[in-house]
């Protein structure tokens, strides 16, 4: 048997925390463990510990940075692959991936009207603010 996903009537099991490192939804197994321990980590509906053993088929709810990805596990894997492995790992609803992107585009129309400084004030940008608070 691999490291991948089960043949047969055996079934893989592998850590909530290292399924989220294997599945690159964090950097580190401690990013990890640390998401799972302050609830940031749902599976099938329920807060969980680290070493909570997961299996295909099952739900898993990640919520990182204000967003949140709904997956289903699809397989395991004991080592960290590439991102294409990785994808091959879960797969994620339609509902959650449109949650996502409606997220993401809110938060860049916001960042958009924030006015944007590119640092300290230079000695001209100085002068030419202080010229123009001083107008009549």
């Amino acid at each position: 048997m691999t490291d991948e996903t089960p043949s047969g009537d055996a079934v893989a099991k592998l850590r909530i925390d290292k399924w989220l490192w294997a599945a690159r939804f964090y950097r580190t197994r401690s990013l990890a463990a640390a998401a799972i321990d302050a609830g940031h980590v749902q599976v099938n509906g329920e807060r969980v510990k680290t070493s909570r053993a997961v299996h295909a088929g099952e739900r898993v709810t990640v919520r990182k940075g204000g967003l949140a990805w709904n997956v289903e596990v699809l397989g395991v894997a004991e080592r960290r692959g590439s991102a294409s492995d990785a994808a091959k790992l879960y797969a994620e609803s339609d509902a959650s991936r449109l949650a996502r992107e409606e997220e993401t585009a809110r938060r860049r129309a916001a960042a958009a009207g924030d006015p944007r400084f590119d640092g300290r004030p230079t000695k001209r940008d100085r002068r030419k603010l202080e010229d123009f608070l001083n107008e009549p």
